[in-house]
């Protein structure tokens, strides 16, 4: 599918997956951000929920089974060529997960797939908005943990 220098955006999920107090990350294996460490995901195919899509791409690249909890935000991630042209244009549907079984293994659009504590992503040279979405989730997810908690 081609991917760049389209006239729309595609529609992208990004999953949050956290299990132990870390969450999951992939190294990614094409443009854009080749090389870099970024969530698991990637694009939502016609007919398929945005849940659905997260759930799919999280095990196609890591191998790894997870449930949606809920969205943590909706962000634009658009990248411009030397000329000023849009090279790049996704948005992007982060989501809040649970590990559900199996261990990250990296396949498919996939480098390397790795646990990490939240303490260590800020050392991996990520896009800060993928570092802040993932602590955005982080709170989140002890919101969720502390309502359980309430009788």
């Amino acid at each position: 599918m081609l991917r760049k220098y389209l006239d729309k955006p595609i529609v992208a999920v990004g999953a949050i997956v956290l299990h132990e107090g870390k969450v999951l990350l992939i190294r990614r294996a094409k443009e854009p951000n080749a090389g870099k460490w970024s969530l698991p995901g990637g694009a939502q195919e016609l007919g398929e929920t945005v849940n659905e899509a997260a759930i799919r791409e999280v095990y196609e690249e890591t191998g790894v089974a997870i449930s949606v909890i809920e969205l943590v935000e909706v962000i634009d991630s658009i990248t411009k060529d030397d000329q000023g042209k849009i090279a790049y244009h996704y948005t992007l549907v982060d989501l809040l997960c649970s590990w559900k079984s199996g261990t990250p293994k990296a396949s498919d659009d996939a480098l390397e797939a790795k646990w990490f504590s939240v303490n260590e992503i800020n050392e991996l040279g990520m896009w800060s908005e993928t570092t802040r979405i993932i602590k955005k989730a982080v709170g989140m997810s002890l919101d969720h943990t502390n309502q359980q908690d309430i009788p």
